[in-house]
């Protein structure tokens, strides 16, 4: 059970050591969600000014999961992505 008096860092928390590009957009939104659900339930802290200064992590994943979603629905339509 982590510390309820440390904040966490939510990019350090989902990154660790790796950059951005080396860590699957999968993986951003799982680790996003388990850290958001343990915020908003008040299980874990963050560090409220980097939390939101690292939304740009999870909307990153987010933008590229849309985009990948609508190249697939594009193929099953048979039209070009």
């Amino acid at each position: 059970m982590p510390d309820p008096d440390r904040e966490l860092n939510f990019a350090r928390e989902i990154l660790g050591s790796r950059s951005f590009r080396d860590v699957p957009d999968e993986e951003v939104l799982a680790e996003a969600e388990r850290l958001l659900e343990g915020w908003m339930s008040g299980e874990v802290r963050m560090e409220r000014p980097k939390l939101y200064d690292h939304y740009a992590l999870l909307l990153l994943a987010l933008t590229r999961q849309v985009r990948a979603l609508e190249a697939r629905v594009a193929a099953l339509e048979g039209r070009d992505a």
